[in-house]
């Protein structure tokens, strides 16, 4: 029994060495700095605190992109972010300019923030939505959303938050199935009939499909349908169809 440990223990070491020797054998494209210097961000986006900067004619690796933004490693092991209008400031090994593709199917099926605009009708009314979404993995997306539903005799406000699956998020033509919960609020658009604005939970599920454009753009289509569980327990059902254009980085 502890000879079996012992070869099990040996065995961890090993692959433990490999692993590392592995890693560091790993290479990263390099490039050099042709202005005087650029920046490095904690993270990716402006907003991030730059935190070091590189001087002309240093070298730094490239480990990976984020939309326009570019993990960097200096000569000194620092890491940081710097963006793609800097690092086209660069050079390569060979002394030519360094050039960056712009983003593509890749980075759409990478993405981590979403954001668009979509219309359509909401049991028979205009509504329009105005969405934000968060990645959790490249299938699983959470989305919070906001509609105005703009009727002849009514006017209604949605918020939804949601989960969406996206089966296969690498394709560009994507369909994707949502389910989630909200809030309707209704007030009415005539005064001829003194009625109070009525706020109710609501529930729906969905389906539709998204299509990669170009560079950030994907358009989007849906159909969903509501149950909206009313105070008097008169539970209304409506269909939603909705389409417009978003975009992620």
């Amino acid at each position: 029994m502890k000879a079996d440990w012992m070869r099990a223990g040996l065995c961890a070491l090993l692959l433990l060495a490999t692993s590392w020797a592995w890693a560091e054998e790993e290479a990263y494209p390099e490039v050099k700095v042709a202005e005087p210097y650029i920046e490095m961000h904690t993270g990716p986006g402006a907003g991030y605190p730059i935190f070091n900067v590189v001087d002309r004619g240093d070298y730094v690796e490239v480990i990976k992109r984020k939309t326009d933004w570019f993990k960097v490693r200096t000569s000194d092991h620092k890491i940081g972010w710097v963006n793609r209008a800097q690092m086209e400031m660069t050079l390569t090994p060979s002394g030519e300019p360094t050039a960056f593709a712009d983003a593509g199917l890749g980075d759409f099926s990478k993405r981590r923030w979403e954001m668009g605009l979509v219309g359509g009708t909401f049991n028979g009314a205009p509504v329009m939505t105005l969405y934000g979404a968060y990645a959790l993995s490249a299938n699983l997306s959470a989305e919070l959303s906001a509609s105005q539903v703009t009727g002849d005799f009514f006017s209604s406000d949605l918020i939804n938050i949601n989960l969406l699956t996206q089966p296969f998020s690498k394709w560009r033509y994507s369909p994707f199935f949502t389910l989630g919960v909200g809030q309707i609020t209704t007030s009415p658009s005539v005064t001829l009939i003194q009625t109070a604005d009525s706020q109710d939970l609501i529930a729906h599920m969905g389906l539709g499909f998204k299509m990669y454009l170009t560079r950030r753009f994907i358009l989007r289509a849906e159909y969903k349908t509501y149950v909206e569980f009313s105070s008097d327990d008169d539970n209304e059902e409506f269909e939603e169809w909705k389409a417009g254009f978003a975009f992620f980085f």
